[in-house]
């Protein structure tokens, strides 16, 4: 039964009890109280599903309407080169940027290269190379994030994923340039977070940012993954749950129906967005700058310390 037909059921419950003079107020309220959760859950699937529509726009895509003169560079000096992470330069109104981004594909021959945008330890250590060139040469960065999650594979354990996505973690939190994020589809796990630190965090409207996958959550919390769609509601993973968190600095608005529908009119609202930050943030001290990145990391999200 549907949020609709629950709501419909309660209304002709009310209407029954009323005309017999029955006191069904308990009962009453038990389901109205099942309709307002499941409408949650409900929601919370909802930007799901937009975030992983199929024809949801990519970093790529926007990187072409935002950018101008864009040059991919590749390779970690490390091990190899990752093409789950793109990383590159472009100018914006004339102003160099370094663009690091996640990159799923769009084809299964391309989501088989990209590997759906999960990246190995080189993608985060190509990453963090591009990011010490933009601060050497004073440039500022800007990131796309796009990713249900570092890729979880053998190899990339032996080659120490969680360790480079930690040194980004510190490394991202005192880098000396400007760096704002914006998360454009899923923002999964610590793959999200090895390319989502920094001074001015965004999320598209129907995005999602989350600890873990929701069918992850529902295995771990709910003992069954087949209850997604409430665990998607229980991790608070919308662009609104993460604003009152204060986990972002706001949400930039999409078309009615999704990016996907005008990839043009999103990709210029995100470009207004970077435009009025980096104007403002390249004016500013840099030792002031990277203090206060610090401190808002410190402040991120709500706890409760009184053990109940």
């Amino acid at each position: 039964m549907n949020t609709v037909e629950l709501q419909e059921k309660i209304t002709e419950l009310r209407r029954l009890a009323k005309e017999s003079g029955l006191d069904a107020d308990d009962e009453l309220k038990a389901l109205e109280e099942k309709a307002r959760a499941k409408s949650k859950t409900e929601l919370a699937w909802k930007y799901v599903e937009l975030a992983r529509h199929p024809e949801r726009p990519y970093a790529l895509e926007y990187i072409e309407h935002i950018f101008d003169n864009f040059i991919e560079l590749h390779g970690d000096r490390c091990f190899g080169d990752d093409p789950a992470i793109v990383c590159g330069l472009g100018l914006l109104n004339g102003m160099p940027v370094t663009i690091l981004a996640n990159q799923k594909g769009r084809t299964l021959k391309d989501n088989m290269y990209r590997n759906h945008g999960m990246a190995n330890p080189e993608g985060y250590r190509k990453a963090l190379r591009l990011a010490k060139q933009a601060e050497k040469f004073s440039r500022p960065i800007v990131t796309f994030v796009d990713t249900s999650g570092a890729y979880p594979g053998i190899g990339a354990e032996e080659r120490g994923i969680g360790e480079a996505i930690a040194r980004n973690l510190r490394e991202f939190s005192r880098l000396n340039t400007p760096i704002v994020c914006i998360v454009i589809g899923e923002g999964g796990s610590g793959g999200a977070l090895g390319l989502c630190v920094g001074d001015k965090i965004y999320m598209l409207e129907n995005a999602i940012y989350s600890v873990i996958s929701p069918e992850g959550g529902a295995s771990i919390l709910l003992r069954d993954a087949a209850r997604a769609k409430d665990a998607a509601a229980m991790l608070r993973i919308t662009s609104r749950d993460l604003m009152e968190f204060k986990i972002i600095n706001g949400v930039i608005q999409e078309p009615e129906g999704g990016a996907h529908m005008d990839l043009a009119a999103t990709a210029a609202s995100i470009k207004r967005t970077l435009e009025r930050d980096l104007d403002d943030l390249c004016r500013r001290s840099l030792p002031v700058l990277v203090r206060y990145r610090n401190q808002k990391i410190r402040k991120a999200g709500r706890w409760n310390e009184s053990g109940m």
